[in-house]
Parts: C-alpha cells; structure tokens; sequence
C-alpha cells in the first residue's frame, strides 16, 4: 500500500534575478566591491566565501558563508519558502543561495563545527540534489 502525501509536495522557491551584482561578477568586478555596492547578493557573498577558502582563509571564508547564507534567507522567505522545499539549482539565480551553503558547511567542517556541517549538508541536499552533484568539487 502506497501513501498520498495529501499536503502535496512544496513548490520549488526561485530567486528573482539579481541582474547588476551578475553582470558585475561575470565582468570580473571586484567582489568585496560587488558586496558593498549589493549587500543583499548572496552571490558576491559566495564567490567572496569560496575565494577566502580557496586561499585557506578559513574564518574569512566561513563569515563570508555566513553573511551570504542569511541574506539567502531573507530572500528565499520574501520569495514564499516556508522553511522547506526545494530550491533548484537549475535556476540561476538560486545558485548564489546554494553556493553559500554549501561554502558556509565546508567552512564550518574545516574548524570542526560538525554539527553544522551536517546541517548544512542535509539543506543543501534537500533544497537541490543538483547543487549537491554540481559543488561536489569545489
């Protein structure tokens, strides 16, 4: 016997697109710079948090994470997330979101804050398997 989930399955959460911090990233605009004029672009957040652990610059990395996971939430919330559901990767603009996710549990297993690695894990696994495969090596 097979169950209903009668409640029906969450409808994906997709980001507005957030055109001038894109473009100035793509272009090679500085990111700090990139943050500072777009504070709420989780996607200068993201590129600021994987650039600092790429240079092994762990707590730079981890705040940058942070800084860009949360304004993620903000958004997502002004968006209609209810605190669950999917948030494709497939959708660009998602993808600033998802990469300071899943930047924000490497930085948190890098100083061994393990719980939240885990938590970040099974969010950025819930929200978009896609984005699981796709970050896989970064």
């Amino acid at each position: 016997m097979t169950h209903q989930n009668l409640l029906g399955e969450s409808p994906p959460t997709l980001l507005p697109d957030e055109a001038g911090p894109r473009e100035a990233l793509a272009a090679g605009a500085d990111p700090a710079q990139v943050a500072a004029e777009h504070p709420t672009s989780c996607e200068a957040w993201a590129t600021l948090a994987e650039a600092a652990l790429a240079d092994g610059r762990t707590i730079e990395g981890y705040a940058y994470a942070r800084t860009g996971y949360h304004r993620g939430l903000d958004a997502l919330r002004r968006n209609g997330w209810k605190g669950h559901g999917p948030v494709p990767w497939e959708h660009e603009p998602n993808r600033g979101f998802l990469r300071a996710l899943h930047a924000l549990g490497v930085a948190a297993a890098a100083i061994h804050e393990d719980a939240e690695a885990a938590r970040c894990e099974q969010f950025l696994q819930d929200s978009s398997p896609t984005a699981v495969r796709e970050l896989a090596d970064s």
